[in-house]
């Protein structure tokens, strides 16, 4: 075999695994809640996650003065997920996620970047063209990057979405198990082979039941959702809104704000109702195949809606919140009608 033809099997070996797994997962997601060109940001983030932790690795080792086995054991899975972590957890946070799937996506995405830059450094400084050792690296150690930090993103939407957003207590679990995941396979409790096979078996599993749990989520969400805001919105347009709770609430808000504010508020119910239903149709039109775009009154009804609060101000916002019901997921359909 010439020895061009080895470099770029070895490079293939290495760098499309972990890609064609993305891609698969993007395939397989029948909502399409991960635009195409999020899915390169996040794998260009992942690969700038990688170039921070070389730096940073460098600098563990020069403190600690540790052996390669301890290093690739422990500092390596705490530095490596500590970082990619932090870029999944900037993902969450900035309300990018709205089920698991497209946690699971991203999570996935940030890992395969990082594992994609980590494999051509090392195939630079290696040298080596040994198409066992790329095709462990590629179906092993790439592919183990970007399911860890799947898993601790898919472990950390899951909480966020019971605890009512991200915080330390909704983080901490699923940073800490892709760590602990990673240093599990780093060790080598089996030889290379073995546990590139056990990977390849169980991912496939761990990431059917996320997507099979996911969809089933978004099911039941656009279909009570989309009901109650319809009926919540026909009831807005004929200015029959005081026949509801929501109504009733308002009644007694009225005791408290002024007429003119009490009616911004309903305007601005009335705008985040328009948004909601036409995020969930959005929806509802991708899963029966159909390519919608950007919606082009989006950053004039988002700039209503800014609008609108800042002019109530924070006590006001506060008051009105419950009926509002501004979750992650809420906040999350803004940017899908902003990506189309």
């Amino acid at each position: 075999m010439g020895v061009t033809i080895r470099v770029v099997l070895s490079l293939a070996l290495g760098l499309l695994p972990v890609l064609v797994f993305l891609l698969i997962l993007v395939l397989l997601d029948s909502y399409k809640l991960v635009p195409a060109r999020r899915v390169v940001r996040q794998l260009v983030l992942g690969a700038l996650v990688a170039v921070a932790s070389l730096f940073l690795d460098g600098v563990v080792q020069h403190l600690l003065d540790l052996d390669t086995a301890a290093r690739a054991r422990y500092v390596a899975p705490l530095v490596e997920e500590l970082l990619k972590g932090s870029a999944v957890i900037a993902l969450l946070v900035a309300r990018r996620f709205g089920f698991l799937v497209d946690a699971a996506i991203a999570g996935f995405a940030v890992g395969a970047g990082f594992a994609a830059a980590e494999n051509l450094r090392y195939f630079a400084v290696l040298g080596d063209t040994s198409l066992v050792l790329w095709t462990i690296r590629g179906f092993g150690t790439a592919v183990m990057h970007g399911s860890v930090t799947a898993i601790m993103a898919v472990v950390a939407k899951q909480l966020s979405d019971r605890r009512g957003g991200p915080g330390p207590a909704s983080i901490a679990p699923g940073w800490a198990l892709a760590i602990v995941l990673h240093s599990v396979f780093n060790h080598f409790f089996l030889s290379p082979n073995a546990t590139t096979a056990l990977l390849l078996v169980l991912l496939p599993c761990f990431f059917a039941l996320v997507f099979r749990v996911s969809e089933a989520r978004t099911r039941e969400w656009l279909g009570t959702g989309f009901d109650t805001d319809q009926e919540l919105l026909a009831l807005i347009t004929a200015g029959r809104v005081s026949d509801s709770r929501v109504g009733h609430y308002l009644e007694e808000l009225k005791q408290r704000f002024a007429g003119t504010v009490v009616a911004d508020m309903l305007c601005l119910l009335r705008l985040r109702l328009e948004l909601s239903i036409r995020a969930k149709g959005i929806l509802i039109m991708r899963k029966a195949g159909f390519k919608v775009g950007a919606d082009q009154e989006f950053n004039e009804r988002l700039a209503e809606v800014r609008f609108l609060e800042s002019t109530l101000g924070a006590t006001a916002l506060r008051a009105v919140a419950p009926i509002l019901n501004i979750s992650d997921r809420e906040l999350w359909q803004v940017q899908l009608l902003g990506t189309g």
